[in-house]
């Protein structure tokens, strides 16, 4: 680890990671994710049905275990309430609660909604300028000074998941013209939030 991270007592946290370049929002994908964490299957299970079963439908092993993991990882922070949503929600609630996981587990999205697009919205700008991306990576380096320095494709792999992330939830209108469009987010992944105490997420997903 970098010495560029945030230090909290002796524990050295990095606020921003990369960690949302291997997929988008992946909604059918986490719906069959979902499903084995409710099962709690055992990791026989687990590689069974990833790997050899192939429930992702992915091209390779390798591919399948990449997705199921980032999947994985996401929903792993939340707990079996919305691991239901998930699984068994229409289309609705289950894109909805997919989408909190996701900003969850990735502050880098979570922040983008919470304060670019809140401010295009409070100013009310009809779309996303190209270069608030910009301005907003140099933001976050502020914010947390020694942030890895992403390489021009990473950065541009985390934009463009991003922007096709808010596409899928429905924030935005297509990932060319980056037109907003308000959300009205399901209330079964609301009451979950509230209920949970997921300030964080609540505030992001109800920019």
């Amino acid at each position: 680890m970098r010495a560029n991270q945030i230090t909290i007592s002796d524990t050295k946290v990095t606020r921003y990671k990369a960690n949302i370049t291997a997929g988008t929002l992946l909604v059918l994908e986490s719906r069959k994710v979902a499903q084995l964490l409710l099962e709690n299957v055992d990791k026989v299970r687990w590689k069974e049905s990833i790997e050899n079963q192939n429930i992702l439908q992915k091209r390779s092993p390798a591919s399948a275990k990449r997705i199921a993991a980032l999947i994985r990882s996401r929903l792993e922070l939340m707990d079996a309430g919305l691991w239901t949503l998930v699984a068994n929600g229409d289309s609705k609630v289950a894109t909805h609660a997919t989408f909190a996981a996701a900003i969850k587990h990735c502050v880098l999205l979570g922040d983008y909604l919470d304060i670019v697009v809140r401010g295009q919205f409070r100013r009310l700008e009809e779309k996303l300028l190209r270069r608030l991306w910009d301005e907003y990576i140099i933001q976050c380096q502020q914010r947390d000074p020694l942030m890895d320095d992403f390489s021009p494709s990473t950065a541009n792999k985390i934009r463009s998941n991003i922007h096709k992330i808010l596409v899928e939830a429905g924030y935005l209108q297509n990932s060319r013209t980056l037109i907003l469009q308000r959300v009205e987010i399901a209330k079964e992944v609301i009451r979950y939030l509230q209920s949970r105490n997921e300030n964080y997420v609540l505030r992001c997903i109800q920019v």
